[in-house]
C-alpha cells in the first residue's frame, strides 16, 4: 500500500467520522436552528475530506479539479439552503430552543 493510498483512505475515515457527526447532531439536537447548524458544518467538512481523499486517490489532476468544484458548489448551496430554512422557520414562529 503506498502512502498516497494509506492518506487517502484516511482522509475518507475522517470525512466519515464528520458525517457521522452531522447525522447525530441531526437526531440528537433539540431545535431547526441546531440542527441546521449541525447539518451544514459537519456535512460540508465531511465532504471536503471525502472530496480530498477521492482527489488523491483519482492521480488526475482534472478529476480533482473536479471534485474541488462539486465541493465548492456544495458550499454555496448549502449556506443558501441553510440560511432559507432558517428564514423561513423565524418567519414561521418557531422558536429558539432555550434550556429551562
Amino acid at each position: 500500500m503506498s502512502l498516497a493510498e494509506v492518506g487517502a483512505t484516511l482522509l475518507l475515515l475522517v470525512g466519515a467520522f464528520f458525517f457521522l457527526a452531522g447525522t447525530v447532531g441531526l437526531l440528537r439536537f433539540p431545535d431547526v436552528y441546531t440542527r441546521l447548524h449541525a447539518l451544514t458544518k459537519a456535512d460540508n467538512l465531511g465532504l471536503g475530506f471525502v472530496g480530498a481523499g477521492l482527489a488523491l486517490s483519482a492521480g488526475d489532476l482534472a478529476a480533482a479539479l473536479e471534485i474541488g468544484m462539486v465541493w465548492a458548489l456544495v458550499l454555496l448551496s448549502s449556506s443558501i439552503c441553510c440560511h432559507l430554512i432558517a428564514g423561513a422557520a423565524r418567519r414561521g414562529g418557531i422558536r429558539v430552543w432555550r434550556p429551562r
